[in-house]
């Protein structure tokens, strides 16, 4: 698969996870390219973060394969966590409701300044590493489509007074100052008005057009998406449902 795209292709077969209370997920088959918005459509509890988190490489997967990017997991996990990032994913991503916006925007600048620049640039003088980190925020924000001037305090506004839509759009902006290859967003049309669903996959298709490949959990997938599904086929469900073979008597 063509990857000189700044996106990740994403190709499975037969991919599945199980655990001790069973499947997760299983069955799964995807071709996208580099660039694609592809929405992992279910009803929850049908396994779709896991999904995610695996083609992210933070979930082992148990059977068949994937191929992230070159990446395949579970044996090259680690580099598959280097090139994405996740946005919205309740438990691994959550939001501090006691923070403002412009404080975990710093905060993520200066993490990546630290853990994600190259050695010579913590060597610059601190007004320049400032305007780096002011560029790299305003870069996210609009690509987020997130206006902190719309806010109720502007970059004061603690995250607690958002809206659903816009601690979603902020979640983005800070999963994007990592510059990731693969953009992978949860529940991305929860609690959502059908206005604002449609503006956060305009903002999602808008990321993937500039080149990175979008992976964004839904209850109903939106029309262009490459889409695949975690709703058991009744193929499926029969042999999960049907009972194990006792042998002859």
């Amino acid at each position: 698969m063509d990857d000189t795209a700044h996106g990740l292709g994403v190709r499975a077969r037969g991919f599945g996870l199980r655990g001790p209370r069973g499947w997760a997920f299983r069955d799964v088959d995807l071709d996208a390219e580099p660039g694609s918005l592809i929405a992992v459509e279910g009803p929850s509890g049908s396994g779709r973060t896991c999904l995610l988190l695996a083609l992210t490489g933070r979930m082992r997967p148990t059977d068949g394969m994937a191929e992230v990017g070159g990446f395949r997991p579970p044996r090259q996990m680690s580099a598959l966590r280097r090139v994405s990032a996740l946005a919205n994913v309740s438990g691994v991503t959550d939001l501090e409701p006691a923070l403002t916006v412009g404080e975990h925007l710093r905060e993520r600048a200066l993490l990546r300044r630290a853990f994600g620049s190259a050695p010579r640039a913590l060597l610059r003088s601190p007004g320049r590493r400032r305007a780096e980190g002011k560029r790299l925020i305003d870069t996210a924000l609009e690509a987020a489509r997130l206006d902190v001037g719309t806010l109720p305090k502007g970059a004061r506004t603690a995250v607690r007074d958002l809206e659903r839509a816009e601690a979603l759009r902020l979640s983005v902006a800070l999963a994007l100052m990592s510059g990731p290859r693969l953009l992978a967003v949860d529940d991305t049309d929860y609690k959502l008005r059908p206005s604002e669903r449609s503006e956060t996959w305009a903002l999602l298709r808008s990321v993937a057009e500039s080149g990175t490949t979008v992976l964004a959990v839904c209850g109903e997938a939106p029309e262009g998406a490459r889409t695949v599904s975690t709703r058991p086929s009744r193929k499926k469900k029969e042999a999960a449902d049907a009972p194990a073979e006792t042998g002859r008597s």
